[in-house]
């Protein structure tokens, strides 16, 4: 198992989401149905909270340069 292959959870409908929102002309039956199939999957995945993981490894960095 490598790490860099694993998704995040629920990570393809969240990207599907945000690319909809994104899109130009927006069609908001699209997004809605998009936004019902992420929430479907955060239910049956019991996920609590979000987060990026670039966000974390910046605070861990940052951490670390403040104990130096």
């Amino acid at each position: 198992m490598e790490k860099s292959q694993q998704q995040a959870v629920c990570g393809t409908e969240a990207i599907d989401l945000l690319n909809c929102v994104a899109q130009s002309p927006y069609d908001q039956d699209k997004c809605l149905s998009l936004l019902q199939a992420l929430r479907q999957c955060v239910v049956d995945q019991k996920v609590k909270k979000f987060s990026l993981a670039e966000q974390s490894k910046e605070k861990a960095e940052s951490s670390e340069k403040k104990q130096i």
